[in-house]
């Protein structure tokens, strides 16, 4: 039983990546050296932060999951997200790149409440967009189709906003400021992220607006209790690797993304170029693009595995480059590969999350697509948080000192192999350890008779 979702409806899903990357793509990116750098908070402070999110994060995602499956709409159970908690979710980001007149204390106080309002309601509008795929379709292949182009959209976010943060923030800050261009620009800063919040709340409304729940059956007409939704996991192997995956892999990607504007100013002291290569995420368009035709040849996981093995080739890249005094030409080669190897990599990981609520349904007789989607959202949060924590940790046991009114300082040899470690090392540890999970997944062995099966079962209810 095939469910064509026409390409509008494509456009429109699509939009929902696009709103979140939009901006919590900067958020994940820039706000370490913004706290750092613009607010002059100690790095070690930030890693508090980074530690209490963790711990919150570690909960919100599954409570977010309950709500969705104990939502009952006229617009479906995880559409309305959009609709409820997009303008606060933009809200809380442009709070976090905003740099009030305060006292030391109440700056700290100020970047807690902004950076765990956005995490927290980053959830409230992401896990729908994981949790309503197994709702739009229930042919796997077009499920890859859906999570390629969301996929795409997600990374135009990144593509076309990231490599322009630095020099709008200068820009902004040149206009308000009345002074020269700089990229620590408290007032540059806050008007990049406004325009970016706008974005954002436009996207997720265009993906409520064109979407619709059309795979219907008998638990998703019905609130299912916590100690239902947990039986979906029983056994359930795929889910397990794919959230432990999920977990490490983002981890790795937090360190990586949040130590590579230290990496270009601090060591190879050309933040122009870092700019530039955040401008290679266009790159992921296109292997994105081809997600659809690999998988088919190849299958999802093996797909997901050379993309996997591509980040950490990557990551050995940047480190010889690095012997190399930072040679330009062997670090494009190194990013060049990176953005093609993550193209392969994201767009499935959704797909195989709907490929375990249906194991889940298949094996347990529960379909729980909030709660067992919304684990996605817990473990990449808490991956990201737990990264960025490190970093902050590694950076602050390396001494780096924190810029003073907006004015770059020096660095010594610790701090500069701390932002070494978080810039090649860490992340490497996470692609590999991703890799060494997903051999582990043979979900696309299993998927011809599970799909059979679990038709054959909806077309039964559906005629009672």
């Amino acid at each position: 039983m095939k469910q064509q979702v026409k390409w509008p409806e494509r456009f429109a899903y699509a939009m929902s990546d696009f709103g979140c990357n939009t901006i919590f793509q900067i958020v994940g990116t820039y706000f370490l050296v913004f706290s750092t750098d613009t607010m002059g908070i100690k790095a070690s402070v930030v890693a508090g932060l980074f530690a209490v999110t963790a711990i919150i994060d570690s909960v919100d995602g599954v409570i977010w999951g309950q709500f969705i499956d104990r939502t009952h709409t006229k617009w479906g159970k995880s559409r309305p997200y959009w609709l409820w908690f997009s303008i606060p979710f933009a809200l809380f980001c442009i709070m976090s790149f905003t740099a009030p007149n305060l006292p030391g204390p109440w700056k700290v106080v100020w970047i807690y409440v902004a950076y765990i309002g956005a995490k927290v309601l980053y959830s409230g509008i992401n896990i729908p967009v994981t949790s309503i795929l197994p709702t739009l379709t229930t042919d796997p292949q077009e499920r890859v189709t859906l999570s390629t182009i969301r996929q795409f959209f997600g990374n135009c976010g990144a593509a076309i906003f990231l490599p322009f943060t630095l020099p709008a923030v200068a820009f902004f800050g040149k206009i308000f400021d009345g002074k020269s261009g700089s990229s620590t620009s408290a007032s540059g800063w806050f008007v990049w992220a406004l325009i970016l919040g706008i974005i954002t709340v436009i996207s997720l409304m265009t993906a409520f607006i064109g979407t619709r729940e059309r795979v219907v059956t008998k638990d998703s007409q019905r609130s299912i209790p916590m100690r239902e939704s947990i039986k979906a996991l029983k056994g359930n192997y795929p889910w397990v690797i794919i959230i432990f995956i999920n977990f490490i892999y983002w981890g790795g990607f937090a360190v990586r993304s949040s130590s590579l504007p230290y990496y270009f100013k601090y060591v190879l002291h050309n933040e122009a170029l870092g700019s530039l290569v955040l401008a290679g995420t266009v790159i992921t368009l296109f292997s994105t693009a081809l997600v659809p035709l690999v998988a088919k040849h190849i299958g999802k996981r093996n797909t997901m595995l050379v993309g996997m093995a591509g980040t950490a080739v990557s990551q050995l890249i940047l480190y010889v480059a690095d012997k190399m005094n930072g040679n330009v030409p062997v670090i494009l080669v190194g990013i060049v590969l990176y953005f093609i190897s993550y193209g392969l990599t994201g767009a499935l990981i959704a797909v195989m999350l709907s490929d375990a609520v249906d194991f889940g349904e298949w094996k347990n007789n529960i379909r729980a697509e909030g709660f067992v989607t919304s684990f996605s959202s817990f473990s990449a949060k808490l991956g990201m948080g737990l990264g960025s924590m490190i970093l902050s940790a590694v950076l602050a046991n390396g001494g780096y000192i924190a810029a003073t009114a907006g004015h770059t300082v020096a660095q010594g040899s610790a701090a500069l192999t701390a932002i070494r470690i978080g810039f090649i090392w860490i992340p490497l540890f996470g692609y590999v350890a991703s890799c060494v999970a997903l051999l582990f997944n043979n979900i696309d062995k299993l998927e011809p008779q599970m799909v059979s099966d679990l038709n054959a079962k909806h077309a039964a209810e559906t005629a009672e």
